[in-house]
């Protein structure tokens, strides 16, 4: 018969062995219990952790899309109440000028609204939001529209000397009594409409682009989200207020003021039917971006559907892993420190 000696240290070493590899598999229970998912995707998926990753993946994408839409979304709200606001501000001046043309206001008057809607104009226009300009097109870091009434505007600047260089004469000049509804009306078409329908607006008055700022609202779907102050309806507005603002303060004769206001109306009314498109226009991007929105929560709901499937553990089972494997290690500590207080010399003693 053959006996073999057992150390105490061996039997510790064993122990302390069994205690480490018990307290790495708590940590793994644990974080399966915490999160409901496996510790190890690749240990326990196996050949199948490339379809969790896609799913992951493609997951991490459509939320990065949402979060961005809801961006636009704001951009895009602001820009409706900002086009509601310059359809108000068009609506005022419309109904100065058909006063004046009824007689029941003065120039003075008229001219006072004319200046504050420019005022109104350049401050919506130059609205901006999370630090972009809404107007600005894709030059968003830049005040979209310069201010006409401020000292030394070039656009102001711009439409004196056209004047002077039409007539001979300012505005303010006792000469400008002179002048005929005929002459006006060709002053108009001919001088100051190139400096707002032509190569002056970007010359003096806007620094925003043509260009608008398209984003992607889906994983296959991208939409312009943006207005830029080049419109058309927006230039127009600019033009009558601007030649309210500037004409109707001099000394012209009634003829050619009464020119200045018909042709003043008919503009507003212009840009109000040119802002309601915007409206309309802005109106449409805003459904199809939340419309985008709802579709691709439906597939983030899905896919994580499936990665739950996946990836999920039994939240019970967890727990009472978690439980044993503690109850274990608690047992063996206990142990461990029996056998640390064997010795031969206790033992003979």
């Amino acid at each position: 018969m053959k006996t073999s000696s057992v150390s105490t240290a061996a039997l510790s070493n064993a122990l302390r062995y069994a205690q480490a590899r018990m307290q790495s598999d708590l940590v793994k229970a644990s974080k399966e219990a915490a999160t409901g998912k496996v510790a190890d995707v690749g240990l326990a998926l196996g050949s199948r952790t490339a379809q969790s990753v896609t799913f992951s993946r493609d997951l991490d994408r459509l939320n990065v899309i949402i979060d961005s839409n809801g961006l636009v979304a704001a951009r895009l709200s602001s820009t409706q109440t900002s086009l509601g606001q310059l359809s108000s501000v068009a609506q005022n001046l419309l109904s100065s000028l058909t006063a004046a043309t009824s007689g029941d206001s003065t120039a003075g008057l008229t001219q006072s609204a004319g200046q504050a809607a420019l005022q109104q104009l350049t401050s919506i226009l130059n609205t901006s939001v999370n630090g972009e300009y809404l107007f600005a097109g894709t030059n968003t870091d830049v005040k979209p529209i310069n201010d006409f009434t401020a000292s030394g505007s070039p656009a102001k600047a711009a439409f004196d000397a056209a004047f002077v260089a039409r007539f001979g004469f300012t505005q303010d000049d006792p000469a400008a009594a002179s002048i005929t509804a005929q002459q006006m009306d060709d002053f108009i078409t001919n001088d100051v409409e190139p400096q707002f329908l032509g190569s002056g607006w970007q010359a003096n008055w806007s620094n925003a682009t043509d260009q608008q700022i398209v984003s992607r609202i889906a994983l296959n779907e991208n939409t312009p989200t943006s207005i830029s102050a080049n419109q058309e309806g927006i230039q127009k507005f600019a033009m009558a207020a601007a030649m309210v603002t500037s004409l109707l303060s001099g000394n012209l004769s009634e003829a050619a003021r009464n020119t200045v206001i018909s042709r003043s109306v008919s503009l507003v009314g212009e840009t109000l039917g040119g802002i309601g498109q915007l409206q309309s226009q802005t109106g449409i991007i805003q459904k199809r971006v939340a419309d985008a929105s709802d579709r691709m929560k439906t597939q983030v709901d899905l896919f994580e559907k499936h990665i739950v499937d996946l990836e999920s553990v039994d939240p019970t089972e967890a727990a009472t892993r978690v439980a044993d494997l503690t109850d274990h290690i608690n047992t063996s500590l206990a142990l461990t420190a029996r056998l640390q207080q064997l010795s031969l010399l206790k033992y003979l003693t």
